[in-house]
């Protein structure tokens, strides 16, 4: 074969066989593409559609809400419906401004049971320790407790209850809680008057709570005392009595 024509053909082959490869690559791809969709279709049938689902791509602490940049800690897979659990968030941004109950592992899925709104701390009320809250209750002779002078902040009162009589006998009288803190005191329902009832803020537990409430329908009267001298050192003393003390 004469040279010239054995470099004219040479352009040729080569022509011909990057056609083939890319014919080859184009059966392939349509090939992956039909095991792909066959393959879908059958995970499809087995566990149902595919959803999206938010999870976790790095841990996530407790109690801390989720601000705009601890969204990048979010990430959207497509799971199938079986597998996806109750309530799984579809949105990174439905998390926005919600804490996680738990610590959430990286890989977790965010389910909306997991997350919860911030809490509000409360604000501090002074002369309250812990386990103390703060109640309103309605009381009389306020007057009297005040004649000699404004309380100082973080004075200690008893709670005096005298209960209506019964039969022919006169009522009980008895301290239902002692040594609480008093934190307000100021006009009662009536409004101000030497003989008018006050409204004082106590700090009480929940069970001195529970009994002064239940007090205020059925006593006579409910007054204030102030406590004694060296009552704050005493205060966790008397009020665990108090807990114990029933009315009649």
């Amino acid at each position: 074969m004469p040279p010239d024509r054995a470099r004219s053909g040479a352009p040729r082959r080569s022509r011909a066989r990057a056609l083939g490869f890319a014919a080859l690559a184009l059966a392939a791809a349509g090939l992956a593409a039909a095991i792909t969709n066959g393959y879908g279709a059958r995970v499809a049938g087995s566990f149902g559609p595919l959803r999206r689902v938010v999870v976790t791509k790095r841990a996530l602490p407790p109690g801390r809400p989720l601000a705009p940049d601890d969204l990048a800690a979010l990430d959207v897979r497509r799971v199938p419906e079986r597998f996806v659990p109750v309530g799984s968030l579809r949105e990174p941004a439905a998390a926005l401004g919600l804490a996680p109950r738990v610590r959430l592992p990286a890989g977790s899925y965010v389910a909306g049971s997991l997350l919860a709104p911030p809490q509000r701390r409360r604000p501090a009320v002074p002369g309250l320790v812990p386990g103390l809250r703060p109640v309103e209750i309605t009381v009389g002779g306020a007057a009297a407790l005040e004649a000699a002078g404004p309380l100082p902040s973080g004075s200690t009162v008893d709670v005096v209850v005298t209960s209506e009589p019964r039969g022919t006998g006169p009522g009980r009288t008895y301290v239902a809680a002692a040594g609480v803190p008093l934190i307000g005191l100021g006009p009662g329902p009536d409004g101000p008057g030497p003989a008018a009832s006050a409204s004082a803020i106590l700090g009480l537990t929940r069970a001195q709570a529970l009994r002064l409430i239940s007090a205020e329908s059925f006593a006579r009267q409910i007054r204030l005392l102030p406590a004694s001298p060296g009552r704050n050192q005493s205060a966790a003393t008397a009020s665990s009595k108090a807990r114990r003390a029933r009315p009649p």
